[in-house]
């Protein structure tokens, strides 16, 4: 018998030390930075827990090993990653966000991009560096970013144009969410960008990923106001004739661009997904502790009531059975090179919706006290409610994603119970992007 939910001493380790810097690095800036009006000072007073998480080797832990990445397997992430998103997920999206921003040169960069990209990622000795994500585009008629893979020339689709000229190519549009603006609004250090490379192809073949550095001309960007993850920074950003070196193209994902977007989000998955589930883990504890405390005017505490004591051991039991398939797709991603774009996106899917539930049956449980700031039931469901639809949306990506390959007629409904690699291709993408 190989399947085993045991932590190694290693992952044991692994996660005391990221829940005792999450405890006492991060959740002592949490709330000031949480209700700081200004977005862009309240990421920034994240910065020195940030750098403390890069000092301690957290914040580029999913990088690889041989460019001084901490190499650690996705499992390990997952584990890792949860202590942080019981404190903050939004926090833990700045760091999530350079593994979004910096694999894609692992996957797809060749060796001089790796050395010079990744290398200077692992070894910035301020602390201070960031990788970035930009993919996502401003709503519009037409915009957006949900049908990437439209097979339509522009204007559908991807808007952000990259035409070459000489060594460089130059790039006009605009993105919007992308995954930080750095810490100054000039851009992180080095992440990866998706651009239409090819206007006259859909999104199947016109797309393409250049790396974007920091302080690149004709670049501007603006930090966006948001409800939740207040502590993670997502921009505007603007591209205005900005000149991109042509060695900055990664070479296996010239037309690929498409293959990028969705192999990123299935990587990514089962982080969103363990940051729904530190969500509820918070909420289960607040409201437990809460009903083992008070006796809503009767004589005992209301833990001894069947309706709560029923509710809160759904609740319980949905976190378990939501971690161990984080672990799962996790452990799915490990065994087949970072792949995971089906089991990936089901594990985002079903999880931050169950868990979003679960973080209003416990506000249910705790009652209309919980709509007191002290209890923080108010962060945990602003923080919730972003999951399901951010790191490609539920609804509009993970969904389609999905649907596309159980469509495929080659497709073994039996593929994930055997453990088998379900290989996602093109021919999977573009499926329910033309109305009608």
């Amino acid at each position: 018998m190989t399947i085993n939910f045991t932590m190694s001493d290693q992952q044991k380790k692994l996660q005391y030390e990221v829940r005792d810097f999450s405890e006492n690095v991060l959740r002592p800036v949490v709330a000031a930075a949480d209700a700081e009006p200004d977005p862009l000072v309240g990421f920034q007073m994240t910065k020195p827990a940030y750098v403390e998480a890069y000092r301690a080797g957290i914040a580029m832990s999913m990088l690889p090993a041989e460019y001084g990445g901490g190499g650690i397997s996705c499992v390990d992430l997952v584990i890792a990653a949860e202590e942080i998103c019981a404190v903050d997920p939004g926090f833990a999206c700045t760091v999530l966000c350079n593994g979004l921003g910096l694999m894609p040169i692992a996957w797809y960069g060749n060796e001089e991009q790796k050395q010079r990209f990744l290398t200077a990622a692992t070894s910035d000795p301020t602390g201070e560096y960031l990788g970035g994500w930009t993919a996502s585009e401003p709503p519009g008629s037409p915009s957006g970013t949900a049908n990437f893979d439209i097979p339509l020339p522009r204007p559908a689709g991807v808007g952000l144009t990259a035409v070459r000229d000489g060594d460089d190519f130059v790039v006009n549009g605009r993105k919007y969410w992308p995954s930080s603006a750095g810490w100054d609004e000039r851009g992180v250090n080095a992440g990866t960008l998706i651009v239409r490379t090819d206007s006259e192809k859909g999104g199947t073949e016109g797309l393409s990923a250049l790396v974007l550095e920091r302080d690149t001309p004709g670049v501007t960007y603006r930090h966006l106001d948001k409800i939740g993850h207040r502590l993670a920074s997502n921009a505007e950003i603007v591209f205005d004739n900005a000149r991109i070196p042509v060695a900055n193209l990664l070479p296996g994902a010239a037309g690929n661009g498409d293959l990028v977007i969705n192999r990123n989000f299935a990587w990514s998955g089962p982080v969103a997904a363990i940051a729904a589930v530190g969500m509820a883990r918070a909420a289960y504890e607040t409201a437990l502790e809460f009903a083992k405390g008070n006796t809503a005017g009767a004589l005992r505490p209301i833990i001894g009531f069947q309706n709560v004591g029923y509710v809160l051991g759904d609740v319980a039991s949905k976190i378990e059975m939501a971690r161990a398939f984080c672990w799962r797709a996790a452990d799915y991603l490990d065994k087949h090179d970072q792949h995971a774009e089906l089991v990936g996106a089901m594990n985002k899917i079903q999880v931050t919706e169950l868990m979003f539930d679960c973080v209003y049956k416990c506000m249910q449980i705790v009652g209309v006290n919980s709509l007191e700031t002290k209890y923080g039931f108010g962060k945990l469901l602003r923080e919730a409610a972003v999951l399901p639809i951010y790191d490609g949306g539920n609804m509009g990506m993970q969904r389609r994603r999905v649907h596309g390959i159980i469509a495929d007629p080659a497709f073994n409904p039996r593929a994930i119970l055997e453990d088998e690699y379900v290989e996602f291709g093109k021919q999977h993408e573009s499926i329910g992007t033309l109305v009608g």
